[in-house]
């Protein structure tokens, strides 16, 4: 099956010690964490350099950092096993050169209905055309998803246990 190499992309203005990087730390350890600054294509470079040379990658992207892991599997699908995306900010970049041939890889998508910071429906939009393997789930939770984000099946979602 291959190596999995599990990668928590955390948001604008968070950090890999935020609440949901705290979660992921203490549950899933070898889980790779860096904080991102800057403006998107920096960000992009520095996700890039960190994930060289490793494939399995499974990417759970919170707001902007699932736009970042949106962005980064569109440009390297064949490394990418899966993605997690909450409420991700898929409207701050330009998609279209991927509708034509959209993503085959699993992508679990949660959006919180109350979310007034990255707004559900043109996101599910955005989503249902870039990713052919889409699951898509509208939550009873706000932007941050605190609510629901401890409730979700974190190991089916991360494949634990799968290596």
């Amino acid at each position: 099956m291959g190596e999995i190499t599990r990668v928590f992309i955390h948001g604008l203005d968070s950090s890999s010690r935020g609440t949901k990087g705290t979660f992921f730390r203490a549950r899933y350890p070898g889980m790779l964490m860096e904080d991102f600054t800057g403006p998107l294509e920096a960000r992009m470079a520095q996700l890039t350099a960190g994930l060289a040379g490793r494939d399995g990658l499974i990417l759970v992207g919170s707001s902007y950092g699932g736009l970042m892991a949106a962005l980064f599997a569109c440009g390297s699908a064949a490394r990418v096993r899966r993605l997690v995306l909450l409420a991700p900010a898929l409207g701050h970049a330009d998609f279209t050169p991927w509708y034509a041939s959209p993503l085959r890889i699993p992508v679990f998508l949660y959006h919180g209905r109350f979310d007034t910071v990255v707004p559900p429906e043109p996101t599910r939009q955005i989503a249902e055309r870039l990713f052919a393997r889409l699951e898509s789930h509208l939550v009873d939770d706000d932007h941050d998803l605190h609510r629901v984000f401890p409730t979700l099946e974190w190991d089916r979602l991360l494949e634990a246990g799968a290596e």
